[in-house]
């Protein structure tokens, strides 16, 4: 299943928590050996399997012990090109820089 901005969040929390479990179990943990490796409880990373949340550090920490920290890149990625933000920041500098010119002449002002 895709996760996108249309997916309800009850959904995604559930795909999340599937998604762990296979990627736990894939890498060889049993529920409790992989707790202990991330330092949460049983009862947390059940949940978090359980499509029932829990807190991002718990989230963090699981993701290191399965030595998957570099996928919490993809979660807040450190620079996001957005077209629309490119045409607004090139729009506001159009605009100072067209305050800062020295002399810029309308063609309405009267001689």
């Amino acid at each position: 299943m895709n996760i996108d901005h249309l997916t309800p969040h009850e959904q995604t929390l559930s795909e999340l928590g599937k998604r762990l479990a296979r990627v736990r179990k894939q890498q060889g943990y049993a529920q409790d050996k992989l707790a202990r490796a991330a330092g949460i409880g049983v009862a947390t990373l059940k949940r978090m399997e359980g499509g029932q949340g829990g807190q991002l550090e718990s989230w963090i920490k699981v993701a290191q012990a399965l030595h998957m920290a570099e996928s919490i890149n993809n979660l807040m990625p450190e620079h996001f090109d957005s077209p629309m933000a490119e045409v607004l920041a090139t729009r506001k500098r159009r605009r100072k820089n067209r305050k800062n010119k020295p002399g810029s002449v309308w063609g309405d002002e009267s001689s």
